[in-house]
């Protein structure tokens, strides 16, 4: 059985699926739903209904687009593969706000089913794509929708929250999302299935750029440029490979987030009143801050809100971007100090 499993390729290890498989995964959802959600909102903003178009189709692939990255992390055949497609849409969309989790895993056991038997009869062009359709989609009709309920109890978690006063909702709403946001969830689907606006929207745009911000300042010195604008304009679900072999790399963002949350709330009254998938996008091609603007001008066209003042883009300026980058960098630079983070625990593979 050993020499079989090597021989498929097969390696049971946490860095294979635990880093290796999160790792492409998260770069098969920006390459989907979050580049998707980047176009469509530029395209509804300018009024360029192509990109809005473009954007759509992004985001249609995202469980594709996500199984496949799987698929290629686990060195799979082509046919299992290419088969990855309908398994990935298939647990995406039976996952519901938890489908990028159900994807992960669902993907993986398909993945290793069909390189079981790939290559071992003469009818390999339908067997292989066969076996990994039907373990993926099966798995995913009987599991992705519990492990959605998983992701959906995250959610009512932070809907309780917001019924809390002001400080403890900014401070378990901003980390809360924040942390969805980085791990292999989607924080923007939770967001837009909870319908997640104002004064909550806005404690989760704060959590989601202490994440983003935040891991891109801190570890600027391992991935320089490129680094900060794949974590800062992207996602910072990049770091997750990093995360699982040293989890105190995640400490200062998360820090940052439940300090950043309850000044969103308590001293700004930062709110999000635009589209509620905004409000899990972070600084994602800006789309957080895109929701946050559009959320002004519905204010101001409802009467709720007589114009943008210059401590709207304080506020703005502060929880978005000076603060997240600031005290991650700070919390960072102290667990640097006593040895908690080493010297390339934040390097990204890019």
């Amino acid at each position: 059985m050993k020499e079989f499993l090597q021989k498929k390729n097969i390696v049971f290890s946490a860095k294979r699926y635990g880093i290796d498989a999160l790792s492409a995964m998260a770069q098969g959802l920006f390459a989907s739903l979050l580049i998707g959600t980047i176009l469509a909102t530029l395209g509804q903003q300018l009024g360029i209904e192509a990109l809005v178009t473009i954007g759509g189709y992004a985001k249609g692939a995202t469980g594709a687009a996500m199984a496949i990255s799987i698929g290629y992390a686990l060195q799979a055949p082509s046919l299992v593969l290419f088969t990855l497609a309908a398994v990935g849409m298939a647990a995406n969309e039976l996952g519901g706000a938890g489908g990028p989790l159900a994807v992960l895993i669902i993907s993986i056991f398909a993945a290793e089913c069909g390189k079981l038997v790939s290559k071992e009869t003469k009818i390999d062009i339908l067997v292989t794509p066969a076996v990994t359709a039907c373990v993926g989609v099966l798995l995913s009709m009987w599991f992705a929708p519990a492990i959605g309920a998983a992701a959906r109890a995250v959610g009512d978690a932070i809907m309780w929250a917001t019924e809390l006063q002001p400080f403890f909702m900014g401070i378990l709403v901003s980390v809360l999302v924040g942390i969805a946001l980085t791990l292999p969830i989607s924080s923007a689907a939770i967001c837009h299935a909870l319908g997640l606006t104002g004064l909550a929207g806005g404690a989760a745009v704060a959590g989601c750029c202490a994440q983003m911000v935040g891991f891109a300042v801190m570890s600027f010195k391992e991935n320089r440029i490129g680094g900060l604008t794949a974590q800062g304009l992207g996602t910072s679900m990049l770091q997750m490979g990093n995360i699982v072999r040293n989890p105190k790399i995640w400490i200062p963002p998360i820090l940052t987030s439940a300090i950043t949350g309850p000044i969103a709330t308590c001293v700004f009254r930062f709110r999000m009143d635009g589209a509620a998938v905004s409000s899990g996008m972070g600084t994602c091609g800006f789309v957080g801050q895109i929701g946050v603007y559009t959320g002004w001008l519905n204010d101001i066209a409802d009467g709720t809100k007589t114009a943008i003042t210059g401590m709207d883009w304080l506020a703005m300026i502060l929880i978005c971007f000076v603060l997240p980058g600031l005290l991650s960098w700070l919390f960072c630079e102290g667990l640097r100090k006593i040895g908690w983070i080493k010297e390339n625990d934040l390097k990204l593979d890019l």
